[in-house]
């Protein structure tokens, strides 16, 4: 998607992040909940997007992005975990569903969707493979392999789907601080 490209969401158009000196949201496309037309006696929009370029910097970018949408949605209880899931799974995507044509055929071939639903959150995560996530068992002392796993632990669930023309995205929900509500189903099984 070129960068004068526009998407809707909630009868929005999101912006550059990185044309605004003063925007503490990360580079790229992003949709932030404040510019959803809400004034302060409404509810957060329960969406928000960030287009990521596909280089290493776009897990620390998503990690702020993440920080700054829960403060906005007054869910700083999650950010510890969500920061961690949403990191491993732009961490993943960059090493493992970019191919040297895909990052250079767009600006913004990843995209992180964070979605409010009532009892819980959903962290996405779109490249443009469509080879599934496979969890590895590395060795102890091996530095990498563990993002799967991480993920696992750290949510109540996780899964994937492929994405129409092409690519797949990965997601995983954390629950909504407050009483227990019924755990969405994974609409694919996890591979094995």
């Amino acid at each position: 998607m070129s960068t004068s490209s526009t998407i809707r969401v909630e009868q929005e158009v999101p912006r550059r992040c990185d044309e605004h000196e003063t925007s503490p949201l990360p580079q790229g496309i992003c949709v932030d909940p404040a510019d959803l037309g809400r004034d302060e006696h409404s509810s957060p929009a329960p969406f928000a997007a960030c287009g990521l370029d596909g280089h290493l910097q776009n897990a620390r970018q998503a990690r702020q992005f993440v920080s700054i949408t829960l403060h906005r949605w007054a869910l700083q209880p999650l950010l510890p975990d969500t920061e961690l899931v949403v990191s491993e799974l732009v961490t993943n995507a960059v090493q493992h569903g970019l191919t040297h044509a895909s990052a250079e055929a767009v600006d913004y071939p990843l995209w992180l969707g964070l979605f409010r639903h009532p009892g819980y959150l959903v962290c996405a995560v779109a490249d443009p493979s469509p080879e599934p996530p496979r969890p590895r068992a590395p060795d102890p002392s091996a530095l990498g392999g563990r993002g799967l796993a991480l993920i696992e632990a750290l949510s109540d669930s996780w899964s994937w789907s492929r994405t129409l023309p092409y690519g797949k995205t990965i997601w995983a929900t954390l629950s909504l601080p407050g009483p227990p509500r019924p755990k969405p189903r994974p609409l694919h099984r996890r591979p094995a």
